[in-house]
């Protein structure tokens, strides 16, 4: 009877994925009426993925949740995220919460189906297109930027040293900021504008290419534009079509400064105060994807499908290229790495803009996706990573030391 039992549950937890995930069939039509380079066919067979992943026993799912339920507690007491939180293993929910407003003054409740802000989580999407682009040979990994923008002032930049930090560039955030007359800050700034002013405002490299590791949003806010061109879209709409359409991701949105500013759910202050737009708010790439949890573990599974990107492309995401000054901290293509001297790695990207803060964790080995985010700003959605210790060997402190299984 306990198998029997075992067995049902198991097939209820499929059923329930696959409502999740939707069919994920591809969708190639383009309204926009331009022809388009974009990669077409992104991710055919996610279904059949989730379907070969060993499916969890109920007692294992119900052990997991309890821990974590406790955890959430302890982190957000009185149902203070205002925000969601989810956790799956093999492509299954195994906690999934939902709180908060996405506007206060109107009392709009946070739901599974609310998008919130990514911020920086938003460069693991645009470097995935990237990708999607170099595995359809549009583009090469170590081509240099110039040859695609062609005002591009910087002739050692390449695709590859912007993906993973190491262009040198400066700051846009900060090189607009200046009293010196290269911004008007009661202008909104774009993208294109970014380029502009590096190629005409004698704008220098922070370092010699390559030579080191910066994070820098100017590198995602190029590559986004490095979207546009290769395929002959807006960053908007090829989003949409070589990834959020192919993976039913339905509730996600590229967000547009002209159309979007008055509807996009509200940021906040952690007192509640709400946080208003400001000039910078209309450069995408390194930020301004809008999504939800459920979205995100469609794109996790996606993203590390044996169909989705071609397996040697894969690695090189996952591989470290700042190890000039050895320690922990790294950084591969699009995603936060830290490498333990175990030989343990830990994937993941962290996001913060305005009052919007973000966490994206993907553990390979245990097929284990957890993603956070909230509106109203806390640091605490960072402290989620410590959910790793549950499933694997991480060296994480949860607060009663819960061990993993």
């Amino acid at each position: 009877m306990t198998m029997i039992l075992r067995k049902k549950a198991n097939i209820l937890q499929l059923l329930l994925l696959l409502l999740v995930l939707g069919s994920c069939k591809d969708n190639n039509n383009d309204k926009s009426g331009a022809s388009s380079d974009a990669p077409q066919d992104t991710m055919p067979h996610l279904e059949e993925a989730v379907q070969k992943q060993a499916q969890l026993d109920a007692n294992y799912v119900s052990t997991k949740k309890n821990a974590i339920t406790h955890f959430y507690n302890k982190t957000w007491p009185n149902n203070s995220m205002n925000g969601g939180l989810l956790v799956a293993k093999n492509g299954q929910i195994i906690y999934e919460n939902y709180e908060g407003m996405g506007n206060f003054r109107d009392k709009t409740p946070i739901t599974a189906t609310t998008p919130l802000h990514l911020a920086s989580v938003s460069k693991v999407i645009t470097a995935t297109a990237i990708l999607k682009l170099i595995d359809a040979n549009k583009i090469k990994l170590d081509q240099k930027v110039n040859t695609i923008l062609k005002t591009f002032p910087y002739p050692e930049v390449t695709i590859k040293t912007l993906l993973n930090h190491r262009s040198g560039m400066r700051n846009y955030a900060y090189f607009t900021d200046k009293k010196d007359g290269i911004w008007d800050r009661h202008k909104i700034l774009t993208n294109q504008d970014i380029l502009e002013l590096m190629a005409t405002k004698n704008i220098g490299l922070e370092f010699k290419t390559d030579t080191r590791f910066s994070y820098c949003n100017t590198n995602y806010a190029m590559l986004a534009l490095i979207i546009e061109k290769v395929t002959n879209m807006s960053y908007k709409k090829a989003m949409e079509r070589m990834i959020f359409k192919p993976l039913e991701m339905k509730n996600t949105y590229v967000f547009d400064y002209e159309t979007d500013k008055d509807t996009a759910v509200t940021s906040y202050k952690g007192n509640k105060v709400e946080i208003g737009k400001d000039y910078l708010d209309a450069v995408y790439g390194d930020k301004n994807i809008y999504s939800t949890p459920r979205d995100l573990l469609k794109f996790d599974l996606a993203r590390n499908a044996p169909d989705f990107l071609n397996p040697k492309l894969l690695k090189l995401v996952y591989t470290g290229y700042s190890n000039e000054h050895p320690g922990e901290k790294n950084y591969g293509l699009g995603i936060r790495i830290i490498n333990w001297k175990t030989g343990q790695n830990f994937y993941f990207h962290n996001g913060w803009w305005h009052g919007n803060t973000s966490s994206y964790i993907t553990l390979q080995k245990e097929k284990v996706t957890i993603i956070a985010l909230s509106n109203k700003f806390t640091t605490k959605t960072y402290q989620v990573r410590k959910l790793s210790k549950l499933f694997g060997d991480y060296p994480f402190k949860l607060e009663d030391d819960e061990k993993a299984e």
